[in-house]
């Protein structure tokens, strides 16, 4: 029966792995639907190189860093429990590996390629890591502290702080210190359209990250006999709840509709394993809310050239989920309680704050050294040919 136990425990959190693993997929194909059609070629690159990088940095020393594991030992060691370890590494890669792909949506059509590379392995390797065992493995006495002051540790069960709010409150100041995209603000107050290239695609993107959710949210149990129901219908409940609000506030736009759900799933990761499916709704309509309307102010008004919009997305409405969390995840409104208010706004905020300086740190220092952004003749020219050589649809263009 132990045989069975571990053998079930390998394959279920294996499957987890392999749905988050292609949630990247969704990643690339959101990008690639955004942007206009001189870039998607290096949208598809971008994913693929990064989470590359990812798996060596995550592999070599960010696993070690956030669970103080060494994969340096014999194959007969890595293999016991049916290798479970080896599966959980790969299943929290595929969490450590999406904040790149997140903040790549944010720097999109202007962004050098290798600067990136650079700043994917410094994040996975030893920025995302540390922050993530304060969290989910007790390091340096953190969430000690936090249940002194709070009465219950910082509850994040599936990364809503820790993978999006971290994601994309990194892509800030990625995104500020680049500065938008050429002509995007003009000198007399004009805002010149970017629109999407391909709506299809697009949605494409949402979808598979959508279904892959269920992996990253419901595997998060990470053994078979912690599973629950109660986390899955969670998650959808606050796909529908994020979707509708994007809808009726998006006025149909489909860019709007397509994010909403995602928006709700980035929210309710946090407390999906506490609240009522009918707090999951409001947590996702919120969040789809949030999306919206923080789109459009920093688009907009503020002038934030945020290509995909991850730090509304993945910023607020990670940070909302985490609140939320210990809002709806109370037994006042339904939840199973045990948690508190107090320490998901300490751990929210130190989520946050760790994300914000590190990332300003990083993405500066890259600036000073290397230089963050293509020269303007390639950003005209486009990141495809620029970096690439070659565009998206080479035959046609080459009858052109």
């Amino acid at each position: 029966m132990e045989a069975l136990k571990q053998g079930s425990d390998a394959l279920f959190i294996l499957i987890g792995a392999i749905l988050v693993l292609a949630m990247h997929s969704g990643f690339a194909f959101l990008e690639l639907g955004t942007v206009r059609k001189k870039n998607q070629v290096n949208a598809l690159v971008k994913i693929l190189a990064d989470f590359s990088v990812s798996a060596l940095a995550y592999f070599l020393v960010g696993y070690a860093v956030a669970y103080g594991t060494s994969f340096f030992v014999g194959a007969e060691t890595l293999a016991q429990r049916n290798g479970y370890d080896l599966v959980k590494f790969f299943f929290l890669l595929t969490f450590a590996a999406a904040i790149p792909a997140i903040i790549s949506g944010g720097i999109a059509e202007r962004a050098r390629f290798g600067p990136q590379l650079i700043a994917t392995a410094v994040i996975v390797g030893l920025i995302y890591p540390l922050f993530e065992g304060v969290t989910w493995n007790q390091r340096f006495g953190i969430q000690a502290w936090i249940k002194s002051i709070a009465g219950e540790e910082f509850h994040d069960f599936a990364g809503s702080i820790v993978v999006h709010a971290v994601g994309g409150w990194l892509a800030l100041p990625a995104v500020l210190l680049l500065g938008p995209r050429s002509n995007r603000y003009r000198r007399d107050g004009a805002i010149s359209a970017h629109p999407p290239s391909n709506i299809p695609f697009l949605a494409l993107g949402a979808w598979i990250l959508t279904v892959g959710w269920f992996g990253f949210n419901v595997m998060s149990a990470q053994t078979v006999d912690k599973i629950s129901g109660l986390v899955a219908v969670n998650s959808l409940m606050a796909m529908v709840g994020g979707t509708l609000a994007a809808l009726a506030l998006g006025k149909n736009d489909p860019g709007f509709v397509h994010n909403g759900p995602l928006a709700g799933l980035v929210a309710v990761c946090a407390g999906s394993d506490l609240m009522h499916p009918v707090g999951a709704l409001a947590v996702g309509a919120v969040a789809g809310a949030i999306f919206v309307v923080m789109f459009t102010l920093t688009q907009n008004r503020w002038r934030i050239d945020d290509v995909l919009g991850v730090w509304p997305l993945h910023g607020l409405c990670g940070l909302w989920g985490g609140l939320a969390a210990g809002i709806f995840g109370t037994k006042a409104l339904g939840g199973l309680g045990g948690v508190s208010f107090v320490a998901q706004v300490i751990g929210s905020l130190l989520g946050v704050a760790w994300a914000v300086v590190t990332g300003f740190l990083l993405y500066g220092a890259l600036r000073w050294m290397m230089g963050l952004r293509l020269s303007a003749e390639e950003e005209f020219e486009g990141a495809d040919l620029a970096i690439h050589r070659i565009g998206s649809t080479p035959e046609r263009e080459a009858n052109w």
